[in-house]
């Protein structure tokens, strides 16, 4: 079996890493644009472009499943996506959670980036799914380009930035970028507060995995030791793990080749240990 995780930097080592603990036996190659990221600023049509680049990079080695981990590619590419590919490779993109997030009862935050803060896209989630729900959408900036060059400082002044613009009294919060996943507990440290009833993190990792599973029929087989190799594009050249993802514990994780990755605890400090769910595009 063989897996492929496509993003425009970092932000698809949760996933890989959550996929590497459900499925050891995996093959997995993640593909990602260090040349041509950040993919946000960019229009719809550049984005599709890149990431119809980034796809066939990861599609030339034959996997049976392509994971869209990026939310941005899922917003603006995914129907090119797979046109380019499917059948004959099965497409699994992301959205924001909001859907399970409202369910859970508000009042509820999204941090997402500035370009799909207030977009369309996020307003017709919001309208679809929010279920009258108080929901409030975060802008980030600068918090994604942290996470990417794992700029510790820069990560710490852009979560407190956006939290300082977060609404008391939260119930949860979607995770609205796959790079923030990468720091979710560092984001529930700025936003719990003392006393409160501990704060539900919605991110994409978990769900995305297990939908790609469903998708080529697999069932989750978690072992001891990994047996995957791991295979690694970065604007299509064959190359390892870069520094910036070494960083986090998902990223080191893989290179190691370890599985320890509790269910509903992702490595490296993006726990979401008081409960976690998310949203797929079939």
């Amino acid at each position: 079996m063989k897996i492929a995780l496509m993003d425009s930097g970092t932000g698809l080592l949760a996933a890989a890493a959550v996929m590497r603990r459900l499925r050891p036996d995996a093959d997995l190659v993640l593909s990602s644009d260090p040349d041509g990221m950040p993919w946000g600023p960019r229009t719809p049509e550049d984005v599709t472009a890149h990431a119809l680049a980034v796809a066939r990079s990861a599609a030339a080695h034959h996997p049976d499943a392509l994971i869209v981990a990026c939310n941005t590619a899922s917003v603006h590419a995914l129907p090119a996506l797979r046109a380019a590919l499917e059948p004959g490779i099965p497409v699994i993109g992301t959205v924001p959670a909001i859907k399970p997030a409202a369910a859970g009862g508000g009042p509820v935050a999204i941090w997402a980036t500035p370009a799909t803060t207030g977009s369309p896209y996020q307003r017709d989630l919001i309208e679809r799914f929010g279920r009258g729900v108080e929901v409030t959408g975060v802008p980030c900036p600068g918090l994604a380009d942290a996470v990417q060059a794992a700029d510790e400082a820069a990560i710490d002044d852009a979560i407190a930035a956006a939290a300082a613009r977060t609404p008391r009294g939260l119930r949860s919060v979607v995770l609205g970028c796959t790079h923030y996943e990468l720091v979710a507990e560092r984001i529930r440290a700025a936003l719990q507060q003392p006393g409160a009833p501990a704060l539900v993190l919605y991110g994409s990792a978990e769900a995305v995995a297990a939908q790609a599973l469903r998708r080529i029929g697999a069932e989750p087989a978690p072992a001891a030791a990994p047996t995957g190799a791991l295979s690694v594009l970065l604007s299509g050249r064959p190359a390892g793990l870069p520094a910036e993802a070494l960083a986090f514990a998902e990223g080191r994780l893989l290179a190691e080749g370890r599985t320890d990755l509790a269910p509903g605890a992702p490595a490296g400090g993006s726990a979401r240990a008081d409960g976690v769910a998310a949203a797929v595009r079939r």
